[in-house]
This record gives structure tokens, sequence and C-alpha cells, in this order.
């Protein structure tokens, strides 16, 4: 299984970063405002509408307040297609007030590891923004 971390500086308290990433009903609004344009909880499950109309349905696994965890699997509508892929963020202090996300998945095949790296990579750059643009509301 291939396994890709991912850790970012946000320039923002961790508390702020953690408070937006639990909020899995508003991913659409507060981490991934115009890359995700709808967000619909089910139980467990969180439902991710894209711009084009594509809908990815994920299982929250847990949200671990304590240790600013969250972690889900998608389970179906994947792109390109994963046998499996799971998922955590991880929210920790980073000096001065700021905060690091540190994302971590596994996903098989391992011959999907390169894309899904840059994925994470540009995710991660585009929740950053989203992050810090209200940070200091």
């Amino acid at each position: 299984m291939a396994s890709i971390r991912h850790e970012i500086a946000i320039d923002a308290s961790p508390e702020h970063i953690w408070d937006v990433l639990r909020d899995v009903g508003a991913v659409h609004e507060r981490l991934l405002p115009g890359r995700v344009t709808g967000t619909r909880l089910q139980g467990d499950e969180r439902f991710l509408t894209f711009p084009d109309g594509h809908v990815v349905r994920e299982l929250i696994v847990a949200i671990d307040d304590d240790a600013r965890r969250l972690a889900y699997s998608v389970i179906e509508g994947a792109r390109p297609p994963a046998e499996h892929h799971h998922a955590s963020f991880e929210v920790q202090p980073d000096g001065d007030g700021t905060g690091r996300l540190i994302w971590t998945t596994d996903i098989l095949p391992h011959t999907l590891a390169g894309v899904v790296r840059i994925r994470v990579e540009r995710g991660a750059l585009e929740m950053k923004q989203a992050i810090e643009a209200t940070a200091h509301d």
C-alpha cells in the first residue's frame, strides 16, 4: 500500500485550523470553497459534490477533538478509481500561535501514488488559503 504524508504550515491557530477541519458538513464553505460545491451528511457518510456534478462518498471514520485528528475513507466515486483509500488530517501547534496540517493518505493500487500525491499537495495549498482567509475574523 502506498502511503503519502504531506505537511503544511498554516498561519492560523491550531484551534482555528481544527475548527475548520472538524466541520465535516461545511467542506464547500470553509475548507475547499470552489473546489467542492456541496457537502451532505447522512449518518457517518459524507457526500462531496464537485463543480462538474461528480459526487464522492466518504465514510467519516473518526473525529478526535483531543488529538485534533480526522480520519475518513473514500468508499465510492474516487477518480481515478481506487481499491482502497483511507486518509487522516492532524493539526499540531507550529510555534508563535500557528499550526501545522498533516495529511496522510493510504492508497491502493500503488500506481496511484503519484497522482494522489499531486492532488494532496494542491489540495493542502487550497486548504491553507481558505483557512488563513478566515483565521483573523
